[in-house]
């Protein structure tokens, strides 16, 4: 099957309330849609998130779409590397971070293409499903300490095994935060995740400072560019410690693993440029003997379907993932149901990535970000 046209959307999506974390306070995600159309009129669908401007990474994702015109949807992979030669490597353009991006909304378009032409479920065309569902965090939200707790006790209540709280917004909001959820949620798991926000010196004071509170596992607390910084932690502390934006790249993802920088690989699609290479990902860490943590992003329930077929290839796939389209006001995929039921997801068998699109929520996204003007 011939790819005949690719279309973006550039899409601005409000989220229900701000989303805070230690990289700042969050209104809204702005989403670029990747429509891939087959000659026999079938489409497939993905998605990317945009830094740093939605509006130039739409001009760089139409480039790259005219190299594909004309060519088998099932060659997506000899087309991508094609691109990043010609468009990056070519000009001194080594920015393999941000080809991920672009990469990862043009992969998971032909796969879903590629499963509707052939009548297959994504998870078949990576391998096979190797389990029955997936198991996922609650992401717990709230602007304040009282917020949080009110959200940890819905996340009991609907019986969310592991809850997932963001930390790294000054030591005393942090500890205040994790003792009041912890003190709501009992012997409920917790995780959490300081976005690279502390040093080693900070992350080991506060891990000190968290013993109290049962906490399994802490990602990605230092910064993104020096993994050395992270196995420092590593190597001193008791506790679990993720390896996140630090792992971005299949290189980075090798060097994690084969170094001992981290106790778990957290990374998603959109980071390492698409379900496939997401496969390669985990069987890298796989061979270091660690579990892969799917690290979801500012997107919607799209990469949630394309995450959750991935979830089901993957053979050493931590216990507690990480979905984020929950966390918008409106839901751009209207079929099926994507909320975990106690922890838990199991999406159909159905063809591609087996989802049905609101067109409406489309047009009001698209239309909201023509209003917005450009993307900052």
């Amino acid at each position: 099957m011939k790819i005949a046209a690719v279309n973006i959307t550039s899409m601005r999506l409000l989220l229900k309330q701000p989303y805070v974390w230690s990289q700042g306070i969050e209104e809204a995600w702005n989403v670029n849609l990747i429509e891939m159309v087959g000659e026999d009129g079938s489409k497939g669908y993905g998605e990317t998130t945009t830094a740093p401007d939605m509006d130039a990474q739409a001009i760089v994702l139409r480039k790259l779409a005219r190299s594909f015109m004309g060519k088998s949807v099932f060659s997506m992979a000899k087309m991508l590397a094609d691109a990043y030669r010609a468009n990056f490597l070519a000009f001194g353009g080594n920015m393999p971070r941000y080809f991920n991006q672009l990469a990862s909304g043009f992969d998971m378009a032909a796969l879903d293409l590629q499963g509707k032409i052939t009548g297959r479920p994504v998870w078949d065309l990576l391998g096979g499903a190797v389990r029955p569902d997936v198991d996922y965090f609650y992401f717990l939200q709230g602007e304040t300490t009282e917020a949080l707790v009110k959200d940890a006790r819905r996340a009991v209540t609907e019986q969310q095994p592991v809850i997932y709280l963001k930390v790294g917004m000054g030591a005393e909001r942090d500890m205040e935060a994790v003792a009041a959820v912890r003190q709501a949620i009992g012997k409920w798991r917790l995780r959490l995740d300081a976005n690279e926000a502390w040093d080693p010196a900070t992350t080991l004071r506060m891990l000190e400072r968290l013993k109290p509170y049962d906490i399994e596992y802490l990602e990605q607390p230092t910064a993104s560019g020096s993994q050395r910084a992270l196995q420092h932690v590593v190597d001193r502390s008791d506790l679990a410690i993720g390896a996140d934006q630090s792992v971005f790249t299949l290189h980075e993802v090798f060097t994690a693993c084969t170094t001992h920088r981290a106790d778990m690989i957290a990374v998603g699609p959109r980071e390492i440029g698409g379900l496939r290479p997401m496969m390669k990902a985990a069987a890298v860490a796989e061979a270091a003997g660690l579990n892969v943590c799917i690290h979801s992003s500012m997107t919607t329930g799209i990469t949630t379907c394309a995450e959750h077929h991935v979830g089901r290839a993957i053979r050493n796939l931590d216990d507690g993932n990480q979905i984020m389209w929950q966390l918008l006001q409106d839901n751009i995929v209207s079929s099926p149901a994507l909320s975990p039921v106690k922890g838990k997801l199991a999406l159909p068998e159905k063809p591609g990535l087996g989802f049905e699109l609101d067109v409406d929520v489309i047009n009001r996204a698209a239309e909201r970000h023509k209003r917005f003007g450009p993307s900052t």
